[in-house]
Protein backbone atom coordinates (compact mmCIF):
# COMPACT_ATOMS: atom_id res chain seq x y z
CA UNK A 1 0.00 0.00 0.00
CA UNK A 2 1.17 3.83 -0.89
CA UNK A 3 1.49 6.17 1.73
CA UNK A 4 0.32 9.49 1.80
CA UNK A 5 2.44 11.88 -0.45
CA UNK A 6 2.57 15.20 0.58
CA UNK A 7 2.32 17.99 -2.22
CA UNK A 8 3.69 21.39 -1.96
CA UNK A 9 2.59 24.21 -4.16
CA UNK A 10 4.86 25.93 -5.65
CA UNK A 11 3.42 29.41 -4.13
CA UNK A 12 3.36 28.57 -0.11
CA UNK A 13 0.56 31.10 0.07
CA UNK A 14 -1.74 29.01 -2.11
CA UNK A 15 -2.40 26.75 0.54
CA UNK A 16 -2.74 27.37 4.73
CA UNK A 17 -3.69 24.52 6.95
CA UNK A 18 -5.22 26.39 9.64
CA UNK A 19 -7.98 27.90 7.38
CA UNK A 20 -8.96 25.89 4.87
CA UNK A 21 -11.53 23.39 4.49
CA UNK A 22 -9.87 19.96 3.57
CA UNK A 23 -11.68 17.69 0.58
CA UNK A 24 -11.40 13.95 0.68
CA UNK A 25 -11.66 13.00 -2.73
CA UNK A 26 -12.15 9.29 -3.81
CA UNK A 27 -12.51 7.75 -7.17
CA UNK A 28 -13.52 3.79 -7.52
CA UNK A 29 -13.80 4.05 -11.35
CA UNK A 30 -13.03 0.81 -13.86
CA UNK A 31 -10.09 2.71 -14.86
CA UNK A 32 -8.50 5.79 -16.26
CA UNK A 33 -11.13 7.26 -18.41
CA UNK A 34 -13.35 10.30 -18.34
CA UNK A 35 -14.22 10.35 -14.39
CA UNK A 36 -10.62 10.48 -13.32
CA UNK A 37 -9.73 13.02 -15.90
CA UNK A 38 -12.21 15.55 -14.92
CA UNK A 39 -11.55 14.98 -10.91
CA UNK A 40 -8.00 15.83 -11.74
CA UNK A 41 -9.11 19.21 -13.35
CA UNK A 42 -11.28 20.35 -10.45
CA UNK A 43 -8.05 19.33 -8.22
CA UNK A 44 -5.66 21.41 -9.94
CA UNK A 45 -8.30 24.48 -10.32
CA UNK A 46 -9.54 24.69 -6.60
CA UNK A 47 -9.23 27.59 -5.02
CA UNK A 48 -6.51 26.91 -2.31
CA UNK A 49 -6.92 29.68 0.13
CA UNK A 50 -10.14 28.26 0.13
CA UNK A 51 -9.39 24.17 0.03
CA UNK A 52 -6.99 21.52 0.34
CA UNK A 53 -7.36 18.60 -1.15
CA UNK A 54 -6.32 14.98 -0.95
CA UNK A 55 -7.22 11.99 -3.61
CA UNK A 56 -7.88 8.68 -2.95
CA UNK A 57 -7.66 6.01 -5.71
CA UNK A 58 -8.82 2.27 -5.69
CA UNK A 59 -6.71 1.66 -8.69
CA UNK A 60 -3.02 3.04 -9.27
CA UNK A 61 -0.55 2.71 -12.38
CA UNK A 62 1.38 5.54 -13.91
CA UNK A 63 -1.34 7.78 -14.50
CA UNK A 64 -2.93 7.94 -10.88
CA UNK A 65 0.52 8.21 -9.33
CA UNK A 66 0.82 11.82 -11.47
CA UNK A 67 -2.03 12.78 -8.74
CA UNK A 68 0.88 13.34 -6.96
CA UNK A 69 2.03 16.12 -8.17
CA UNK A 70 -1.24 17.84 -7.88
CA UNK A 71 -2.61 17.19 -4.30
CA UNK A 72 -1.99 14.73 -1.89
CA UNK A 73 -3.01 11.40 -3.05
CA UNK A 74 -3.10 8.07 -1.33
CA UNK A 75 -3.58 4.76 -3.22
CA UNK A 76 -6.06 2.56 -1.39
CA UNK A 77 -6.42 -1.00 -3.03
CA UNK A 78 -10.42 -1.57 -3.88
CA UNK A 79 -10.10 -4.85 -5.26
CA UNK A 80 -8.16 -7.37 -3.96
CA UNK A 81 -10.73 -10.39 -5.81
CA UNK A 82 -11.74 -9.67 -9.03
CA UNK A 83 -15.66 -10.14 -8.19
CA UNK A 84 -16.42 -8.30 -11.26
CA UNK A 85 -14.05 -10.63 -13.58
CA UNK A 86 -15.49 -13.47 -12.23
CA UNK A 87 -19.00 -12.04 -12.99
CA UNK A 88 -17.90 -11.28 -16.30
CA UNK A 89 -17.57 -14.99 -17.11
CA UNK A 90 -20.13 -16.51 -14.90
CA UNK A 91 -23.87 -14.65 -15.76
CA UNK A 92 -23.42 -15.86 -19.86
CA UNK A 93 -22.83 -19.24 -18.96
CA UNK A 94 -26.46 -21.78 -18.25
CA UNK A 95 -24.75 -24.33 -16.33
CA UNK A 96 -25.70 -22.61 -12.91
CA UNK A 97 -29.46 -22.69 -14.03
CA UNK A 98 -29.51 -26.37 -14.26
CA UNK A 99 -29.78 -26.40 -10.49
CA UNK A 100 -32.82 -24.56 -9.30
CA UNK A 101 -31.14 -21.97 -7.01
CA UNK A 102 -27.65 -22.45 -7.45
CA UNK A 103 -27.15 -19.13 -9.49
CA UNK A 104 -28.38 -17.58 -6.57
CA UNK A 105 -26.07 -19.10 -3.90
CA UNK A 106 -23.44 -18.43 -6.24
CA UNK A 107 -24.20 -14.80 -6.34
CA UNK A 108 -24.64 -14.48 -3.02
CA UNK A 109 -21.39 -16.08 -2.24
CA UNK A 110 -19.57 -13.72 -4.30
CA UNK A 111 -21.34 -10.83 -2.87
CA UNK A 112 -19.72 -11.54 0.41
CA UNK A 113 -16.67 -12.36 -0.52
CA UNK A 114 -16.55 -9.02 -2.31
CA UNK A 115 -17.48 -7.46 1.34
CA UNK A 116 -15.16 -9.60 2.99
CA UNK A 117 -12.23 -9.04 0.97
CA UNK A 118 -12.78 -5.73 -1.14
CA UNK A 119 -14.91 -3.73 0.87
CA UNK A 120 -14.13 -3.56 4.52
CA UNK A 121 -10.38 -3.58 4.05
CA UNK A 122 -10.79 -0.40 1.24
CA UNK A 123 -13.56 0.86 4.33
CA UNK A 124 -11.39 0.65 7.06
CA UNK A 125 -8.63 1.83 5.68
CA UNK A 126 -10.34 4.81 4.33
CA UNK A 127 -12.18 5.60 7.61
CA UNK A 128 -8.57 5.49 9.24
CA UNK A 129 -7.27 8.23 6.29
CA UNK A 130 -10.28 10.34 6.47
CA UNK A 131 -9.83 10.92 10.09
CA UNK A 132 -5.95 11.70 10.19
CA UNK A 133 -6.40 14.00 7.02
CA UNK A 134 -8.89 15.45 8.96
CA UNK A 135 -11.44 16.66 6.06
CA UNK A 136 -14.35 18.64 6.57
CA UNK A 137 -16.44 17.31 3.54
CA UNK A 138 -15.81 14.32 1.00
CA UNK A 139 -16.32 14.13 -2.64
CA UNK A 140 -17.07 10.95 -3.74
CA UNK A 141 -16.12 11.16 -7.80
CA UNK A 142 -18.44 7.88 -8.83
CA UNK A 143 -21.60 6.92 -8.41
CA UNK A 144 -22.79 6.19 -4.41
CA UNK A 145 -22.94 2.16 -5.13
CA UNK A 146 -19.22 1.57 -5.42
CA UNK A 147 -18.65 4.64 -3.04
CA UNK A 148 -20.43 3.72 -0.71
CA UNK A 149 -17.40 3.51 1.72
CA UNK A 150 -16.68 6.60 1.41
CA UNK A 151 -20.35 7.82 2.17
CA UNK A 152 -20.36 5.23 5.10
CA UNK A 153 -17.12 7.03 6.29
CA UNK A 154 -18.69 10.57 6.00
CA UNK A 155 -21.66 9.54 7.91
CA UNK A 156 -19.68 7.72 10.87
CA UNK A 157 -17.49 11.27 11.33
CA UNK A 158 -20.19 13.43 10.83
CA UNK A 159 -18.91 15.00 7.99
CA UNK A 160 -20.77 16.28 4.55
CA UNK A 161 -20.84 14.05 1.64
CA UNK A 162 -21.38 15.11 -1.98
CA UNK A 163 -21.44 12.24 -4.69
CA UNK A 164 -21.03 12.86 -8.58
CA UNK A 165 -23.36 10.83 -10.80
CA UNK A 166 -22.16 10.00 -14.13
CA UNK A 167 -24.56 7.39 -14.95
CA UNK A 168 -27.81 6.02 -15.61
CA UNK A 169 -29.06 4.05 -12.50
CA UNK A 170 -31.56 1.02 -12.14
CA UNK A 171 -33.14 1.88 -8.87
CA UNK A 172 -32.74 -1.59 -6.86
CA UNK A 173 -33.02 -1.30 -3.09
CA UNK A 174 -29.43 -1.51 -2.58
CA UNK A 175 -28.90 1.34 -4.81
CA UNK A 176 -31.35 3.25 -3.23
CA UNK A 177 -29.98 2.86 0.50
CA UNK A 178 -26.83 3.89 -1.28
CA UNK A 179 -28.18 7.04 -2.59
CA UNK A 180 -29.62 8.05 1.04
CA UNK A 181 -26.30 8.37 2.38
CA UNK A 182 -25.26 11.02 0.63
CA UNK A 183 -26.19 14.65 1.26
CA UNK A 184 -25.94 16.12 -1.78
CA UNK A 185 -25.65 15.36 -5.94
CA UNK A 186 -23.88 16.48 -8.53
CA UNK A 187 -25.11 14.57 -11.88
CA UNK A 188 -22.88 15.57 -14.83
CA UNK A 189 -25.88 16.55 -17.07
CA UNK A 190 -29.76 16.94 -16.82
CA UNK A 191 -30.59 13.39 -18.24
CA UNK A 192 -28.67 12.12 -15.69
CA UNK A 193 -30.60 14.43 -13.02
CA UNK A 194 -33.83 12.93 -14.68
CA UNK A 195 -32.80 9.32 -14.02
CA UNK A 196 -32.18 9.40 -10.79
CA UNK A 197 -35.60 12.34 -9.89
CA UNK A 198 -37.14 9.44 -11.82
CA UNK A 199 -35.83 5.75 -10.93
CA UNK A 200 -34.99 6.63 -7.32
CA UNK A 201 -37.00 9.84 -6.02
CA UNK A 202 -34.39 11.50 -4.91
CA UNK A 203 -35.51 15.73 -4.58
CA UNK A 204 -34.48 18.55 -7.05
CA UNK A 205 -33.21 19.99 -3.61
CA UNK A 206 -30.41 18.04 -3.29
CA UNK A 207 -29.59 18.06 -7.04
CA UNK A 208 -27.59 20.12 -8.98
CA UNK A 209 -26.61 19.72 -12.21
CA UNK A 210 -22.71 21.01 -13.30
CA UNK A 211 -21.19 19.75 -16.53
CA UNK A 212 -17.44 18.38 -16.21
CA UNK A 213 -14.53 21.07 -16.59
CA UNK A 214 -11.64 20.39 -18.42
CA UNK A 215 -8.55 22.77 -19.24
CA UNK A 216 -9.74 23.58 -22.34
CA UNK A 217 -6.82 26.12 -22.67
CA UNK A 218 -4.48 23.30 -22.60
CA UNK A 219 -6.26 21.38 -25.44
CA UNK A 220 -4.42 22.16 -28.29
CA UNK A 221 -6.07 23.33 -31.42
CA UNK A 222 -3.48 23.50 -33.24
CA UNK A 223 -1.42 20.17 -32.29
CA UNK A 224 0.38 18.05 -35.19
CA UNK A 225 -2.10 15.11 -35.88
CA UNK A 226 0.83 13.89 -38.04
CA UNK A 227 2.69 12.44 -35.36
CA UNK A 228 0.06 10.58 -34.32
CA UNK A 229 -0.61 9.39 -37.65
CA UNK A 230 3.07 8.43 -38.57
CA UNK A 231 3.15 6.64 -34.91
CA UNK A 232 0.44 4.20 -36.72
CA UNK A 233 1.48 4.42 -40.22
CA UNK A 234 -1.45 5.99 -41.06
CA UNK A 235 -0.53 7.62 -44.84
CA UNK A 236 -1.67 10.99 -45.87
CA UNK A 237 -4.60 9.75 -47.77
CA UNK A 238 -6.21 7.42 -45.29
CA UNK A 239 -9.23 8.78 -44.49
CA UNK A 240 -9.26 8.26 -40.61
CA UNK A 241 -12.36 7.24 -38.21
CA UNK A 242 -11.75 7.04 -34.56
CA UNK A 243 -13.73 5.42 -31.68
CA UNK A 244 -11.98 7.12 -28.49
CA UNK A 245 -12.39 5.19 -25.24
CA UNK A 246 -11.37 2.92 -22.71
CA UNK A 247 -12.06 -0.70 -23.91
CA UNK A 248 -15.13 -2.30 -21.93
CA UNK A 249 -18.15 -3.34 -23.99
CA UNK A 250 -20.96 -0.69 -23.10
CA UNK A 251 -18.82 1.78 -25.12
CA UNK A 252 -19.65 0.35 -28.55
CA UNK A 253 -16.53 -1.36 -30.09
CA UNK A 254 -18.27 -3.78 -31.87
CA UNK A 255 -20.91 -1.46 -32.90
CA UNK A 256 -17.69 0.24 -34.65
CA UNK A 257 -16.35 -3.14 -36.39
CA UNK A 258 -20.13 -3.68 -37.53
CA UNK A 259 -19.55 0.03 -39.38
CA UNK A 260 -16.43 -1.27 -40.87
CA UNK A 261 -18.18 -3.98 -42.25
CA UNK A 262 -20.35 -1.86 -44.30
CA UNK A 263 -18.28 0.84 -45.00
CA UNK A 264 -14.95 -1.12 -46.18
CA UNK A 265 -15.80 -1.05 -50.11
CA UNK A 266 -17.26 2.63 -49.90
CA UNK A 267 -15.00 4.80 -49.08
CA UNK A 268 -11.64 4.57 -50.32
CA UNK A 269 -8.69 4.02 -47.90
CA UNK A 270 -10.67 3.69 -44.91
CA UNK A 271 -9.23 3.27 -41.58
CA UNK A 272 -10.97 2.85 -38.55
CA UNK A 273 -9.01 3.12 -35.39
CA UNK A 274 -10.04 2.00 -31.79
CA UNK A 275 -8.09 4.26 -29.43
CA UNK A 276 -8.23 3.55 -25.62
CA UNK A 277 -6.16 1.12 -23.09
CA UNK A 278 -7.86 -1.68 -21.48
CA UNK A 279 -8.84 -2.30 -17.96
CA UNK A 280 -7.48 -5.17 -16.14
CA UNK A 281 -11.23 -6.62 -15.74
CA UNK A 282 -11.59 -6.06 -19.47
CA UNK A 283 -8.49 -8.08 -21.16
CA UNK A 284 -10.58 -11.13 -22.22
CA UNK A 285 -12.99 -8.41 -24.34
CA UNK A 286 -9.71 -6.64 -25.78
CA UNK A 287 -8.76 -10.49 -27.09
CA UNK A 288 -12.64 -11.20 -28.15
CA UNK A 289 -12.51 -7.92 -30.16
CA UNK A 290 -8.97 -8.59 -32.33
CA UNK A 291 -10.08 -12.10 -32.85
CA UNK A 292 -13.08 -10.36 -34.47
CA UNK A 293 -11.52 -8.16 -36.78
CA UNK A 294 -8.65 -10.75 -37.65
CA UNK A 295 -11.72 -12.91 -38.51
CA UNK A 296 -13.65 -10.88 -40.54
CA UNK A 297 -10.70 -9.77 -42.53
CA UNK A 298 -10.90 -6.78 -41.36
CA UNK A 299 -7.24 -6.06 -39.76
CA UNK A 300 -6.19 -3.57 -42.81
CA UNK A 301 -9.20 -1.35 -42.00
CA UNK A 302 -9.39 -1.24 -38.38
CA UNK A 303 -6.71 -0.71 -35.89
CA UNK A 304 -5.92 -1.01 -31.84
CA UNK A 305 -3.81 2.01 -31.01
CA UNK A 306 -3.67 1.48 -27.02
CA UNK A 307 -4.16 4.35 -25.02
CA UNK A 308 -2.46 7.91 -26.10
CA UNK A 309 -0.78 10.32 -23.22
CA UNK A 310 -1.21 13.21 -26.00
CA UNK A 311 -4.81 13.37 -26.97
CA UNK A 312 -4.56 16.64 -28.70
CA UNK A 313 -2.32 14.67 -31.77
CA UNK A 314 -4.80 11.99 -31.44
CA UNK A 315 -7.64 14.13 -32.17
CA UNK A 316 -5.87 16.20 -34.80
CA UNK A 317 -4.84 13.10 -36.54
CA UNK A 318 -8.25 11.55 -36.96
CA UNK A 319 -10.99 12.81 -39.77
CA UNK A 320 -13.85 11.74 -37.82
CA UNK A 321 -14.17 11.21 -33.88
CA UNK A 322 -17.00 8.63 -32.75
CA UNK A 323 -18.53 8.30 -29.62
CA UNK A 324 -20.90 4.79 -29.85
CA UNK A 325 -21.72 4.03 -26.33
CA UNK A 326 -24.21 1.45 -26.16
CA UNK A 327 -25.81 1.99 -22.50
CA UNK A 328 -26.63 6.08 -22.31
CA UNK A 329 -23.40 7.86 -21.42
CA UNK A 330 -23.88 10.45 -18.48
CA UNK A 331 -21.69 13.67 -20.76
CA UNK A 332 -18.32 11.77 -22.03
CA UNK A 333 -15.04 13.64 -22.31
CA UNK A 334 -14.35 12.52 -25.72
CA UNK A 335 -17.25 14.44 -26.74
CA UNK A 336 -16.24 17.42 -24.69
CA UNK A 337 -12.71 17.30 -26.23
CA UNK A 338 -13.41 16.55 -29.43
CA UNK A 339 -15.84 19.79 -29.84
CA UNK A 340 -12.96 21.52 -27.87
CA UNK A 341 -10.42 20.66 -30.65
CA UNK A 342 -12.82 21.73 -33.33
CA UNK A 343 -12.95 17.83 -34.59
CA UNK A 344 -16.40 16.49 -36.80
CA UNK A 345 -18.09 14.21 -33.87
CA UNK A 346 -20.25 11.49 -34.30
CA UNK A 347 -22.65 10.39 -31.01
CA UNK A 348 -25.21 8.37 -29.92
CA UNK A 349 -28.80 9.82 -30.19
CA UNK A 350 -28.75 9.12 -26.18
CA UNK A 351 -28.10 10.48 -22.62
CA UNK A 352 -25.26 13.39 -22.67
CA UNK A 353 -24.15 12.97 -25.84
CA UNK A 354 -27.79 13.85 -26.97
CA UNK A 355 -27.65 16.99 -24.83
CA UNK A 356 -24.16 18.45 -25.19
CA UNK A 357 -24.97 17.73 -29.49
CA UNK A 358 -27.30 18.85 -31.91
CA UNK A 359 -27.55 17.20 -34.97
CA UNK A 360 -26.57 18.74 -38.23
CA UNK A 361 -25.16 22.00 -36.10
CA UNK A 362 -22.57 20.58 -33.86
CA UNK A 363 -21.82 16.96 -35.33
CA UNK A 364 -24.19 14.11 -36.45
CA UNK A 365 -26.05 11.55 -34.37
CA UNK A 366 -27.06 8.39 -35.03
CA UNK A 367 -29.18 5.72 -33.29
CA UNK A 368 -27.62 3.53 -30.60
CA UNK A 369 -26.56 0.17 -30.70
CA UNK A 370 -27.74 0.69 -34.80
CA UNK A 371 -24.05 -0.29 -37.07
CA UNK A 372 -26.11 1.12 -40.13
CA UNK A 373 -27.08 4.45 -38.44
CA UNK A 374 -23.29 4.46 -37.73
CA UNK A 375 -22.27 3.51 -41.25
CA UNK A 376 -24.75 6.43 -42.90
CA UNK A 377 -23.14 9.35 -40.73
CA UNK A 378 -19.82 8.21 -41.01
CA UNK A 379 -20.27 8.52 -44.94
CA UNK A 380 -22.32 11.48 -44.99
CA UNK A 381 -19.62 13.03 -43.36
CA UNK A 382 -16.94 11.66 -45.69
CA UNK A 383 -19.07 13.13 -48.72
CA UNK A 384 -18.90 16.50 -47.61
CA UNK A 385 -15.72 18.26 -46.17
CA UNK A 386 -17.78 21.77 -45.69
CA UNK A 387 -20.22 19.73 -43.71
CA UNK A 388 -17.15 18.60 -41.39
CA UNK A 389 -15.89 21.86 -41.32
CA UNK A 390 -19.30 23.44 -40.15
CA UNK A 391 -20.05 21.55 -37.78
CA UNK A 392 -16.70 21.16 -36.17
CA UNK A 393 -16.61 25.30 -35.88
CA UNK A 394 -20.19 25.34 -34.26
CA UNK A 395 -18.57 22.76 -31.91
CA UNK A 396 -15.85 24.33 -30.49
CA UNK A 397 -17.39 27.53 -30.30
CA UNK A 398 -20.31 25.83 -27.91
CA UNK A 399 -17.41 23.80 -26.03
CA UNK A 400 -15.50 26.81 -24.81
CA UNK A 401 -18.84 28.37 -23.65
CA UNK A 402 -19.96 25.58 -21.69
CA UNK A 403 -17.28 23.32 -20.40
CA UNK A 404 -14.58 26.04 -19.16
CA UNK A 405 -12.91 24.69 -16.16
CA UNK A 406 -13.51 28.17 -14.09
CA UNK A 407 -17.34 27.60 -14.25
CA UNK A 408 -17.19 23.90 -13.52
CA UNK A 409 -14.58 24.92 -10.42
CA UNK A 410 -16.68 27.98 -9.30
CA UNK A 411 -20.02 26.01 -9.25
CA UNK A 412 -18.88 22.98 -7.66
CA UNK A 413 -16.60 25.15 -4.91
CA UNK A 414 -20.63 26.64 -4.28
CA UNK A 415 -22.06 23.20 -3.43
CA UNK A 416 -18.84 23.25 -0.56
CA UNK A 417 -19.47 26.54 0.80
CA UNK A 418 -23.29 25.62 0.85
CA UNK A 419 -22.83 21.86 2.56
CA UNK A 420 -19.81 23.62 4.89
CA UNK A 421 -21.50 27.04 5.90
CA UNK A 422 -18.77 28.87 4.87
Amino acid sequence: MRTILKWTPKNKHMANKHTTKKILYVENGIGYGGAIICLRHLVRNLDRNLYTPMVITGRTGAQYQEIANEAQWKHIPDRHIDIVGAHRKLDPTAWPDKIPGLRFIINQLLARADDLFNFLPFFINLLWTAKQFQADLIHANNEPLCNRAALLVGRILKIPTICHIRGDQKGSQAMAWCYSLADHFIPVSHWVSQSIQDKLNIPAEKITVIYDGLELDKLDINANGQHFRKQHHIAQDNFTVGLVGLLIPWKGQEIFIDAAQQLKNKIPQLKMLIVGGTPDDCQAYETKLKARVKNEGLSNIIQFTGHSTNMPEVYQGLDIVVSASTSPEPLGTVVIESMTLARPLIGPNHGGAAEMMTHNKTGLLFTPKDATSLANAIETFYNSATLRTALSQAARKHALKTFAVKTHVDQVQNQYKSLLNI
